[in-house]
């Protein structure tokens, strides 16, 4: 016996054990269509319905996104502005640091004391108002560009925002430590 021999006999009964069960298998495959019948279409409508719900989702997830991204571009982009140019609130504090060293100084004190309480203190006060929105412009800036799907112009406004944040931070390093303009010193009398 060879082992074709063996092979195709097996073929051949393979292939009349399912040449003669046809109507068995036709049966079998009947039955269950007929009890799965009506449940297969409700069953694709409810799968239908449930990819139209999860389209609309994906559809609605980006455009949401989109907006915070954008709105988070330009407000690190405002922020990074301020903070090189200064803002209100600096201002006050720096006033409200004025009004403290003339009150603390007022009393008496030496020169350089004056000096440093009136104007020192205001000028450092600035500086660190400034540092702040730097900071929160880096930070949002930072924030943005790690957001995912974002358009182009997204991306240029996130990047000036930590551009402008990490200047914003230089500079108002510098001021704080008087390195770009040290305090008047006080003559001789």
């Amino acid at each position: 016996m060879n082992p074709t021999e063996t092979t195709e006999t097996k073929k051949t009964t393979a292939a009349t054990d399912v040449t003669e069960a046809p109507e068995a298998t036709d049966k079998a495959a009947a039955e269950p269509a007929a009890a799965a019948g009506p449940a297969e279409p409700a069953a694709d409508e409810n799968a239908a319905a449930e990819d139209s719900e999860t389209d609309g989702d994906a559809q609605e997830a980006p455009h949401a996104s989109g907006i915070g991204a954008a709105a988070g571009s330009v407000v690190a982009a405002g922020l990074g502005v301020v903070a090189l140019s200064g803002s209100w609130v600096g201002k006050i504090a720096a006033e409200r640091q004025t009004l403290i060293g003339q009150i603390k100084t007022s009393q008496g004190g030496t020169p350089a004391q004056q000096i440093s309480a009136v104007y020192g203190d205001a000028w450092h006060t600035t500086a660190l108002v400034n540092g702040i929105f730097a900071l929160l412009a880096l930070i949002v800036g930072i924030a943005v560009l790690a957001w995912p799907q974002k358009a182009g112009w997204v991306r240029a406004f996130a990047v000036a925002g930590v551009v402008l944040g990490v200047l914003g931070l230089i500079v108002s390093a510098g001021m704080y430590f008087d390195l770009f303009l040290g305090l008047p010193s006080a003559g001789s009398q």
